[in-house]
């Protein structure tokens, strides 16, 4: 895994997140994998990492008003919408095209921080589930499947604002 050294080098989701986190003075910049790591488990597994420990970003469609709900949990958890439907309301499944138009992210690149939503689309609602706090450090996806970086589950509150809640299956 590289540190970056020229973010013209790289796609505009990874540099989108780049700047994200130097605006928000955190400590680590995101780092490149040499292998795409699109799943929770090949995260975990480049990184050498407990599967927990990444903070994997699930993206659901709002039915009310079709607003991106983004759930950012442990990557050995899954979300229990009963739990996060008294927060949003009705939820539906979000497929490829809806996320990228909704956070400016594809699918196993999606970060929790750094979104460019298309001209009519609100920033994304999100949340943070509560099991992150199990570890010291987590990892989250920068804006890219091989871009990552590191953090607290305090930091990630802290950075984004959401708010912490249990929102996964038992």
């Amino acid at each position: 895994m590289n540190d970056i050294q020229s973010s013209s080098e790289r796609p505009d989701g990874f540099v989108r997140v780049q700047a994200a986190l130097a605006r928000a003075r955190h400590a680590h910049a995101p780092q490149w994998l040499e292998v795409a790591a699109r799943t929770s488990q090949e995260a975990a597994d480049a990184l050498g990492v407990s599967l927990g420990q990444i903070a994997k970003s699930v993206v659901f469609k709002r039915k009310s008003d079709e607003a991106a709900v983004l759930v950012i949990t442990s990557g050995d958890k899954r979300v229990d919408e009963k739990k996060l439907a008294p927060h949003t309301g009705p939820l539906g499944r979000a497929d490829a095209d809806y996320v990228k138009a909704r956070t400016g992210f594809s699918i196993g690149g999606v970060s929790p921080l750094g979104f460019l939503p298309s001209a009519d689309a609100p920033q994304p609602l999100l949340f943070v589930d509560q099991e992150l706090f199990r570890f010291e450090v987590i990892w989250a996806a920068a804006g890219h499947p091989n871009g990552v970086f590191k953090m607290s589950p305090a930091e990630l509150a802290a950075m984004t604002g959401a708010p912490v809640i249990d929102v996964v299956q038992a």
